[in-house]
């Protein structure tokens, strides 16, 4: 999930901070980790890229599973009101990605998202946020981690070893494919660790991201250009 960050940017307005931190608070204890309650036939996929510093286009792209075949593929772009906060990412693209999934004629089964889920200093990655505005199961499938330490899985695909922070395992970190880096896969809401990894596995393909989330940041990239 690409974003633009300016390097000589103004601390962050304490009050804003302030509210910030309060409504994460607020969501935390909505949070819902059990194994998801769906016949799974259609998923989404979504990621989003910064232009610039005020501008944002999120793609969502749905597909069939456990085929894997595109059904739709939308995008919106928007400009962004809140600026960069290490820790607050997910402020700033919600509220563009849940205009783009307006866009969907179908809606999907489950969400997977280009970023975090519980895989976050305070459990509030982008896709435990997106879970809780629209009630539906999402899973984070990120490149890079956040907070926690791990052990390096083994370097066939499928191999998987545990991410730990504050004595929890909050996601599995997974080798999509032998010999790459692995992925971090955490659940978001309404989602579990093993569902998730169970999913990301099986939408691994032949490269490193599952279909999903490398068709999103695919379509993101394509519909950047159009933008520009």
């Amino acid at each position: 999930m690409a974003y633009y960050r300016r390097f000589d940017a103004p601390p962050p307005d304490p009050k804003v901070l302030q509210e910030l931190t309060e409504l994460q608070r607020q969501m935390q204890e909505r949070i819902i980790i059990q194994k998801p309650d769906f016949n799974l036939k259609l998923i989404a996929g979504c990621d989003s890229s910064f232009i610039g510093e005020d501008t944002i286009l999120s793609a969502f792209i749905l597909l069939t599973y456990p085929e894997l075949e595109v059904v739709e593929k939308v995008w919106h772009y928007g400009p962004v009101e809140l600026p960069y906060i290490p820790g607050f990412l997910a402020f700033r693209e919600a509220p563009n990605l849940l205009k783009a999934y307006e866009k969907l004629q179908q809606k999907p089964d489950m969400i997977m998202v280009d970023g975090h889920g519980i895989s976050h200093p305070r459990r509030l990655g982008i896709a435990t946020h997106l879970s809780l505005h629209l009630n539906k199961p999402t899973m984070g499938v990120a490149k890079k981690v956040l907070v926690g330490k791990y052990t390096e899985p083994a370097a066939t695909k499928g191999s998987v070893s545990p991410l730990v922070y504050k004595d929890e395992v909050i996601a599995n970190v997974l080798r999509t494919k032998d010999n790459i880096k692995p992925v971090f896969v955490s659940p978001g809401h309404l989602m579990d660790l093993e569902s998730a990894t169970e999913i990301a596995l099986n939408c691994a393909t032949k490269y490193k991201l599952p279909e999903p989330t490398r068709l999103a940041d695919h379509y993101a990239a394509v519909f950047k250009k159009e933008v520009k």
